[in-house]
This record gives C-alpha cells, structure tokens and sequence, in this order.
C-alpha cells in the first residue's frame, strides 16, 4: 500500500499490517501491545457569521507497548501511510524500546488482556458535507457577529496485540462550539453536536441564543449574595461532572485512597437525589468500547442509580493493584462517556418550570473549595439572566457560586430536562477528542452565589 490511506476502512487493514508485520518480528517471548488513532477532520474557524479559516486534518498515531513478563516500555510515531517508511520507523521504535527495555523494573501492576476477543463497531452518523453546514450556518447567523468553531469527520481508534486479538471503532460526529458575540464580554454561548444533524433542533438552539443576545442589549442587574432559584444549563451542569471527573470522582483509585470528591457517599452513607442515575455510557458515546491494554468495555457501567453510589470505573493497573476485576477503564479512570439520565422538566418549557430565579448557561473556572465535602466554586460566565414568570428580565453581571453537588445533584434537584443533550469534548490537542457527555438541564430550588 503506497498511497495514504485517507478512508477510515483502508486506515483499519493499513493498521492490521503493520501490527502483522511487527509481530514477525517479535523475539522470544515478546508480546506487543498496538493501538492507533486517527482523524478525518474539517475544521472551520468562523467570525461574523462567515468562515475565518478553513482546513482537512488527517493524521493517525501508532502506539506500541512492547512486553516481557513484568517488565514493559512504550512509545508512539506518527504514520505517514507509506508502507516501506512506516515499516522502518517501527523496526526503530522496537530496536529502541528493547534498549530501554533493558533498564526498567518489573511492573507488578502490568495487566493485558490475553483474551483474543476481536470486535468491530462502526457508527455511520449523518453529518452534512462541510459546505451544507456552513449554508445553515450563514442563514443562522443573519447578520449577527457568530463566532465559533465547526468539526467534522470521523474519528477511529484501532487496537491489537502479538498475542491476535483486533478491535475496531470509529464515528462519524459533528460538532459546532459557537457564540453571538455582542461586545466586550458580552456573548451568548451555545453548542450542536451529535451524530445527526436536525435542522429544527438546530434552529431551535438558534433561537435561544439570539433571544438571549437580544437581552444582553439591556441594563445588567447586579445580585447580592445569597441562595436563588436556578435552572443550570447542560453545559453548565458539564463543568459539574468534569471537576468531579479530573478529581477521580467515579474512579477506583480514587475511591480506594479515599481521595474521591464523593467521599461522603462512601463513608457517611450520604446520597444524591434519587433523581440522579450517572452511567459510563460507551454505547452511547463516541470513545472507543475498548481500551489500550485490549480489555473491551461494557456497553455501561452504572456509577450512581437512584442517587446511590453503585460502581466505579476500575483500570487494569486498579484491578491488578486492588484485586478485582476491571471493566475497560482508561489508566486516568476518567470517564469518556459520561452519562446522565433525563428527567421529566419539559426541555422546551425550562423556562416556565423555573418561573422566577436565574438562568445559568454557562459555568466557568471551577475548582473544589472543599474536596471531601465536593464543595465546588467557580463564576458565571457569558449569559446569566434573571428571570420572572418564565421571562427574561435582564442579563446578570458575574456571580460567584459556592456550593456542593451533594445540594445541586442532591437535597436541592427539584428535576432534569425530559431531554440529555449531546456534549462533544471540543479539545484538539493532538488530536481531535473521544470523549463526550450526555447530559440534561438540573432545575435547583437553592443554588448558593458568595460575590
């Protein structure tokens, strides 16, 4: 194979190869872990409704993990898809791992999967070609100062050791970070993602955010401290579970060193709502359903139902180090597909369910005030808006909140949005990100703002 292989399919027996050919090369009683990530991505900057810069990222990165008993070395190439120069370069990344190989200990938490399970999943989607998106986008924008960041394309992940075994995932996802930028800091923020485009669903988030840019026009209100009534947004409830997430919330480690933000749900018997049901939901989601050690993942894991702590996400290295079993956790035991179950609140009338209190669609530069208590602050960000009888009344200057999730996801969650919106990790450090969440809007009969 001497041209590149652009098409995820062709990147699929392209991968097979090489590992096929590195194998071969295996001495004594070597095993080779591989894995491989690549991207068929178009990007769009965009500014004033309209496109700033255009580009087709492809590019795929082969990892290897080379093994002899307890003792293993790791390093990673880029591929070029030139067959005979991508030989080479692995023959050389062997020959140096081997050398390092020499001066490592053994590792007594190295755990491989040595079940030969082969699997194959690949999620088409329906995603528009990069110019219809953008003709939605312009008509979208009619005139308004739209900024923001379009990808699409698939992504794909491919995984395979000496030893036989051969996964396979990729997707094919979109996804539009954008805001209306008034002036200043002044910005509705809003984001589309998933696997199908809609045009009502589209037009429907349109909407909201040029009512909310048409509200920023008016005088700001400055609120003292103290508790409101709240409606959190999905996108603000996502900087919630990714501070839990960082922090090792529902991983095993964690839990185990008792260095978890929800320790309180392990030794105090404390709860959530039973509203709240939290699942790694790989299914659902667009990371891989295998990870780098070969180990393949349940479709879900639950980690909170009905409000109860009920599972972690458990690694290879936990599993090995805590004798138990893992479930295909990555080595952080970050969740990647992150789930929360909808609730009953009419998604199109969040409004009216919150009547009168504060619309929060964004949250920003979160930390933990308290970890042990998962007290959480952090500051509003972009359109905050105070509302009477389901009314916008007018944007709210920046607030500061002070408050734990065992109030906002617990004693305090009046009710979730009858609807999860899809949440696409828009990192592209690297590469284009995996991971995702899917999660609906929290409605809070008390959230506590401290500035």
């Amino acid at each position: 194979m001497s041209a590149s292989p652009s098409a995820a399919g062709e990147a699929q027996g392209y991968f097979d190869e090489l590992v096929t050919a590195a194998t071969e090369s295996l001495t004594g009683a070597e095993v080779l872990l591989a894995n491989v990530a690549g991207e068929r991505t178009d990007f769009i900057r965009l500014n004033n409704g309209d496109v700033r810069q255009a580009g087709t990222i492809d590019q795929r990165v082969l990892s290897i993990d080379l093994i002899e008993g307890q003792r293993h070395v790791a390093g990673s190439i880029s591929l070029s898809g030139e067959r005979s120069s991508d030989d080479a370069r692995i023959r050389t990344l062997l020959a140096r791992l081997r050398e390092q190989r020499a001066h490592v200990l053994d590792d007594p938490f190295l755990l491989y999967n040595t079940d030969t399970v082969s699997t194959e999943r690949v999620e088409t989607g329906a995603i528009p070609a990069p110019d219809a998106a953008l003709a939605d986008i312009r008509t979208a924008a009619a005139g308004r100062d739209l900024v923001g960041i379009y990808a699409s394309g698939d992504t794909y992940s491919g995984f395979a050791n000496s030893l036989g075994q051969r996964n396979w995932f990729q997707s094919a996802t979109f996804n539009l970070d954008w805001c209306f930028y008034l002036r200043a800091d002044k910005a509705a923020k809003n984001l589309y993602a998933g696997f199908e485009w809609d045009d009502d669903a589209f037009a429907a988030k349109i909407d909201w955010s040029a009512r909310q840019l048409a509200a920023l026009e008016r005088d700001p209100v400055d609120l003292p401290p103290g508790e409101y009534r709240t409606f959190l947004a999905p996108r603000a409830v996502e900087e919630i579970t990714q501070l839990l997430s960082w922090y090792g919330a529902f991983g095993r480690r964690a839990h185990e060193t008792r260095q978890t933000p929800l320790l309180k749900m392990l030794v105090d018997d404390v709860t959530l709502s039973p509203l709240v049901n939290i699942s790694e939901d790989t299914g659902g989601g667009v990371a891989p359903n295998f990870q780098s050690s070969g180990f393949v993942r349940p479709d879900r894991v639950p980690l909170v139902t009905n409000g109860v702590y009920t599972d972690t996400l458990v690694s290879p290295r936990s599993a090995q180090e805590f004798g138990i079993a893992t479930n295909g956790a990555g080595d952080d035991e970050e969740p990647e597909s992150l789930a929360i179950s909808p609730g009953d609140v009419p998604t199109d009338a969040v409004n009216e369910a919150l009547g009168t209190g504060l619309y929060v669609g964004n949250l920003w530069y979160l930390n933990f005030s308290d970890q042990a208590a998962c007290r959480t602050t952090g500051m509003t960000r972009f359109a905050t808006f105070w509302m009477d009888d389901g009314e916008i009344v007018a944007p709210v200057n920046v607030l500061r909140f002070d408050d734990t999730a065992f109030h906002l996801l617990g004693d305090r969650l009046e009710g979730l949005t009858d609807s999860a919106d899809v949440l696409l990790d828009t990192s592209t450090y690297g590469q284009r990100s995996t991971a995702s969440q899917r999660l609906p809007g929290a409605l809070v009969s008390a959230m506590r703002f401290v500035l």
